[in-house]
């Protein structure tokens, strides 16, 4: 990719200690994090606005925080519960961790106001200018055309680990056996809903069985996925299936939202024609993109592991913490893998996770860090993203100006993450 570019033609937009490319649920509380601390950070966005799947993609609700009846994450994530539930964001009739996205998106303006973070909206990564195990500058494609953008440490918040990959980073795709990644969502919500008359799952399942039978619905999960929302009338669908596609392409994914939404229609009809409760209901919401679950994983200096997660192993340099079950949606087709870790256990993320091998300025916000296909299905969850991301970002404004993210003392920044009110083991719980 950056060897399209020509760096030295490219005015310079924007300079800043720290740089965050993409202001999904990681990148978001990186910036915040890092301007928080005392840095000078811009943060970078395709989008209008911030929240990545939790807006743009509209994965609802939070999946758990908690282990052994207490929150595992807290920090900038318990604030921005805070304040959803402040602004009427939180919490719903039915569902008690559903969130309004569209309320969260103005928490994420004002978190990132109030903070001092520099916002370019509408602004695309588009190349990378890595030379000697450094990022020297990006490239960002907006409204305004192609344009430089210089840093002192960068943090990839991307998701895919776009700016780690484009920079040389190694990294790996999927499962072991086939490269395959998790399958796709794309969410959806219907509206006016009489929930009071929805059937159990059992029977709701049955009927989509028979329908899929009888080739009306070629979706290949094998269940109907629903929530409720924030409101009365609302349920939320997490149940399209989008099998063999690859979110680094942007052919792959341009299919991948055809057949989503080929899949949605027949789930629409399905529910209104089919299932009680939902006769006088409508499409009230497409998610403005497909929701990924997993592509590309940087390989760190430390690679977690399937048996880290479910043994729920702690590290001396844990700088967030999980409790989410490994959770494999079959990347080939029908069935999920849930397993769960002890009852009231959680794992360690270790800082060592967050530093890709060989680039000494760059730190991963988000689901793309060091793990193996396993792990991944567990850390990728919002809750656990945001931590890592506040992590990322503390570390980003500690590091030594033109050092190695690696010079960060683990134990200083686990210490700066509690003084944040962030949970780390062995040292606030």
């Amino acid at each position: 990719m950056s060897e399209a570019v020509d760096f030295d033609a490219l005015e310079v937009a924007a300079e800043a200690e720290v740089v965050v490319v993409g202001g999904g649920p990681g990148g978001l509380c990186a910036a915040v994090a890092a301007a928080e601390e005392g840095a000078d950070t811009l943060l970078i966005e395709r989008y209008g606005f911030l929240g990545g799947m939790a807006t743009a993609g509209l994965i609802n609700p939070f999946m758990t925080w908690h282990a052994g009846g207490k929150p595992i994450i807290r920090g900038l994530f318990e604030r921005i519960l805070d304040r959803l539930d402040g602004y009427g964001g939180w919490g719903g009739p039915r569902q008690g961790s559903a969130f309004d996205a569209e309320l969260l998106k103005l928490v994420a303006d004002d978190l990132c106001q109030e903070a001092g973070v520099r916002l370019r909206l509408h602004t695309m990564l588009a190349g990378v200018d890595a030379a000697g195990g450094r990022i020297e500058r990006i490239a960002a494609l907006s409204k305004s055309g192609l344009q430089a953008v210089r840093g002192e440490v960068f943090v990839d918040g991307t998701g895919d680990g776009d700016l780690a990959a484009w920079a040389g980073a190694e990294v790996e795709m999927g499962r072991e056996e086939d490269g395959l990644c998790q399958p796709m969502t794309l969410c959806f919500r219907m509206m006016n809903v009489d929930c009071d008359r929805i059937p159990p799952r059992a029977d709701i399942n049955e009927m989509y069985d028979a329908a899929r039978e009888r080739g009306d619905i070629d979706n290949p999960r094998e269940n109907v996925l629903l929530f409720f929302t924030t409101h009365e009338r609302e349920v939320h669908f997490n149940t399209t299936r989008i099998v063999r596609h690859d979110a680094t392409d942007a052919e792959s994914m341009t299919d991948a939202e055809l057949v989503a939404r080929r899949q949605l229609r027949q789930m629409v009809r399905f529910l209104r024609e089919q299932v009680p409760g939902f006769e006088d209901a409508w499409l009230a919401e497409i998610a403005p993109q497909i929701g990924v679950r997993e592509s590309r994983r940087v390989m760190g200096d430390y690679v977690l592991t399937t048996e880290d997660v479910l043994e729920a192993r702690k590290f001396e340099d844990g700088i967030a913490r999980g409790s989410y079950a490994v959770d494999i949606h079959n990347p080939a087709g029908t069935g999920t893998v849930i397993k769960r870790l002890p009852p009231g256990e959680a794992y360690d993320i270790p800082y060592r996770c967050l530093t890709p091998r060989g680039i000494g300025n760059l730190l991963i916000a988000g689901r793309c860090i060091s793990s193996d296909h396993g792990a991944h299905s567990s850390l990728r969850v919002m809750p656990i993203v945001m931590a890592i991301g506040e992590a990322a970002g503390c570390a980003a404004a500690m590091a030594p100006p033109a050092a190695d993210v690696r010079a960060v003392e683990a134990g200083a920044l686990r210490e700066r993450l509690v003084g944040r009110g962030a949970s780390i083991y062995g040292l606030a719980d």
